[in-house]
């Protein structure tokens, strides 16, 4: 197998970039309505119409790049699929709004079978990446677990309590910083658990 030899910040730019045109767009087209085919559709429909393709054409080309996609990306776009396929199709923004919803429950629940069978799922995934001890790896994924849940009420919360821009801003920034805060946060177990590579 080649080794991958593509750029990080190209990688970045076609995990993230999707997320940061849709925001823009939505920015500019938020106020907007747009009559196709008979039928009005507010500018999140239209943002959302355009921000599938586009998460189907940059996870193709980060799968050229790297020869593979991770078990999550392949669930998020998936989803992405299927719940912005739904608004687009009905016409209905709240399907759209449920796709993180889904998305959190579903990461999270994968991790509680594993730890219900006393196991770490989240190491499967990542050992290779962070090697550490066993009961690090229980910690962690008994945190990120509850953390993913608490992320899955949180969004069901903006969404049907707050506006839609509200909303956009969670999604796009808010969700964002909290899974950055959160492995930050994780550091000392990482310390105290992790295993140094042998470079042997």
């Amino acid at each position: 197998m080649s080794e991958d030899k593509s750029s990080p910040m190209l990688k970045t730019l076609l995990e993230f970039g999707p997320v940061v045109l849709f925001f823009v767009a939505y920015l500019k087209l938020k106020d907007e309505a747009f009559v196709i085919g008979g039928t009005e559709y507010s500018g999140f429909i239209l943002v959302t119409a355009g921000f599938v393709p586009l998460m189907i054409l940059s996870s193709l080309a980060l799968w050229k790049l790297t020869g593979h996609l991770s078990k999550m990306q392949i669930a998020t776009l998936v989803l992405v699929v299927v719940f912005g396929g739904l608004s687009v199709w009905f016409n209905d923004e709240r399907f759209f709004k449920m796709k993180p919803t889904m998305i959190y429950l579903l990461f999270g629940g994968i991790l509680g079978v594993g730890l219900l069978r006393g196991q770490s799922y989240l190491k499967v995934v990542m050992e290779e990446a962070l090697p550490m001890q066993q009961d690090g790896w229980m910690i962690l994924t008994r945190r990120l677990c509850l953390f993913f849940l608490a992320l899955a009420v949180s969004n069901e919360l903006i969404w049907r309590t707050q506006s839609q821009e509200t909303w956009v801003y969670f999604k796009t920034f808010g969700l964002t910083i909290a899974m950055f805060a959160f492995f930050m946060a994780q550091s000392r177990v990482i310390q105290t658990y992790g295993i140094e590579k042998d470079d042997s």
